[in-house]
């Protein structure tokens, strides 16, 4: 199974915000620091919000911000939000199943299951189980300010 890079950045989005709680930060600044396209995350930033997960707020002071609790928001409820298809094999999509063996196949039934227990897993996990340790992730994640190069004179 492979997440989309959606609900990677919707992760990495959310983990940025986690680590600063107090503050609000533009989409801008967080696409730089967690090395994403500003467009992509604009769309990510309108989705957790329609979900609650973030604030947005307009402005001179504006920026997005948690919407709840980093200990309130489980992994498995995010990733089921911002996943668009979790069928991992054809015939999970009835619509589109062409295989002929699926009425009597159990692989489907053994991937359904492995993919409960994959949801289990993170059902037990919040966004706070993931912002530790947070003293390296910090140091990691910390602005940095533009560099002056000096000019040399001939």
């Amino acid at each position: 199974m492979r997440l989309t890079r959606f609900t990677d950045n919707a992760l990495r989005c959310l983990l940025l915000l986690g680590l600063e709680p107090e503050r609000c930060i533009t989409v801008n600044e967080i696409a730089e620091r967690m090395n994403m396209s500003y467009e992509h995350l604009v769309k990510i930033v309108h989705r957790l919000s329609e979900f609650g997960y973030v604030e947005t707020m307009r402005g001179r002071h504006g920026g997005v911000r948690l919407g709840k609790p980093a200990g309130d928001i489980a992994l498995g409820t995010l990733i089921q939000q911002t996943e668009e298809n979790l069928a991992l094999v054809e015939c999970f999509d009835p619509e589109h199943n062409t295989c002929p063996i699926s009425s009597a196949c159990r692989l489907a039934g053994t991937f359904d299951e492995a993919l409960l227990a994959f949801f289990a897993v993170l059902d037990r996990k919040t966004l706070a189980d993931i912002l530790e340790p947070k003293a390296e992730l910090v140091t990691l994640l910390a602005r940095r300010e533009p560099v002056a190069v000096a000019v040399r004179s001939a």
